[in-house]
């Protein structure tokens, strides 16, 4: 897998956004199968920081229903990134 397979995208909320303020943490939405490993070299080659820790969950999708028809969506892994003191990704920084 390359580095933009493992890495779908970023996951941006309020809670997040304190994180990385105060504790250099950013989220990333990321394939099922990558390990912390993979996610670390991909942050890494796209972004060009140092990775100093990873944390990941997995979330399971939700039942759903629309009319008669019940469906699951789909599980989707979440990691979260620490980056050493004075790295940060700009994708997050919002320069508008």
């Amino acid at each position: 897998m390359n580095a933009h397979q493992i890495i779908k995208g970023p996951i941006i909320t309020e809670k997040l956004d304190s994180e990385r303020e105060t504790h250099r943490h950013y989220a990333f939405n990321v394939d099922l199968k990558a390990n912390k490993d993979n996610i670390k070299q991909a942050i890494q080659q796209l972004f060009k920081v140092t990775v100093t820790g990873i944390r990941t969950s997995v979330h399971r999708g939700k039942v759903k229903r629309m009319g008669k028809n019940i469906g699951k969506r789909s599980n989707w892994k979440r990691a979260i990134v620490t980056l050493k003191e004075g790295d940060k990704i700009d994708l997050f920084e919002g320069n508008a």
